[in-house]
């Protein structure tokens, strides 16, 4: 099992920023709950995941989010609040158990929202409620200077890098081809760090076996996804004649991300200036060519420490 860093970075300055190692899904000095269990803010001790049995006591409240897959609503379970996911598609029924399947896959984790229960017969997920939303906005929050901003592109160079090295395998976020569809899957922490929300669209890459992905059976275009996610001949698009891809795309997409993130606040122009080499890499034509998520992140960091200087 691979150990983890998580850089615990908003709240301390860019010189000395702490990490929290874990491993095999365990917090270090940290009171993270242990698989099946839960722990919400300002409860005392962990409690098993909710069941179909809790959801009399469960209330529904405004409706928060809603998509192809699921609506999400705000609820209250005794004076603690989650988010309330429900089915609202039949279509769509194989993508929503797969997503909860990959919830549980993925507890306990700092990079993945955390489960707190689930009703299969009803169709329902139930997990930690952020007030703070998803990423679409993060940018236009008032701590959102350079530093904030460059710790974003890091945070979202971890999340990353656990999902290419997850516990269930190197993963590639297909949900994931223009920037707001992106940032949606990403939920903002009363820390202001970023955690995966949406985890219906993972598929797995194995390059030992040989195995690629395509995200989804539709001709994706634009510039946000990588080369490799567009239709390459000129004749009309069809399915199973498109080529796959890697996790690779990935990292095509994450230079998009963390310019997004740094916007124009000043001195932003100072940090381009510093990821220049790493963002253009991110950009090869070539997948082979550009950086590991590993590599992503030790980049983010060096850029961090060296701005910190400068700054």
């Amino acid at each position: 099992m691979t150990n983890w860093i998580l850089v615990a970075f908003i709240l301390v300055p860019l010189s000395a920023i702490s990490v929290l190692i874990y491993k095999h899904h365990i917090f270090i000095g940290s009171s993270q709950c242990s698989y099946g269990y839960f722990r919400l803010p300002g409860m005392i001790s962990c409690h098993p995941w909710l069941t179909c049995l809790e959801l009399e006591y469960i209330a529904v409240k405004e409706l928060i989010g809603f998509g192809a897959v699921k609506a999400v609503y705000k609820a209250t379970w005794t004076e603690f609040f989650l988010a309330y996911s429900k089915l609202n598609n039949p279509h769509y029924l194989n993508d929503f158990k797969c997503g909860l399947h990959m919830l549980k896959l993925f507890q306990p984790s700092p990079f993945v929202v955390q489960l707190v229960g689930f009703c299969e017969a009803e169709n329902v997920i139930l997990t930690e409620y952020h007030k703070n939303g998803n990423a679409v906005n993060i940018t236009q929050m008032s701590a959102c200077n350079l530093k904030f901003r460059l710790k974003l592109c890091l945070n979202y160079a971890l999340l990353l890098e656990y999902l290419h090295n997850s516990p269930s395998g190197m993963r590639v976020m297909c949900d994931s081809n223009d920037l707001v569809k992106l940032l949606s899957q990403l939920l903002v922490t009363d820390h202001l760090t970023l955690v995966l929300n949406d985890l219906d669209a993972l598929p797995e890459v194995d390059h030992k076996q040989k195995i690629s992905v395509k995200c989804g059976h539709q001709q994706l275009t634009g510039t946000f996804v990588a080369p490799e996610q567009l239709w390459p001949f000129s004749s009309p698009f069809i399915d199973n004649k498109m080529p796959s891809y890697d996790e690779k795309t990935d990292i095509w997409k994450a230079a998009s991300v963390c310019e997004h993130f740094l916007g124009d606040v000043p001195n932003s122009d100072m940090a381009r200036y510093h990821l220049f080499s790493l963002h253009k890499s991110c950009k090869n034509a070539n997948p082979e060519r550009r950086p590991t998520a590993n590599q992503l992140v030790k980049g983010y960091m060096k850029a961090i420490e060296e701005l910190d200087s400068d700054l």
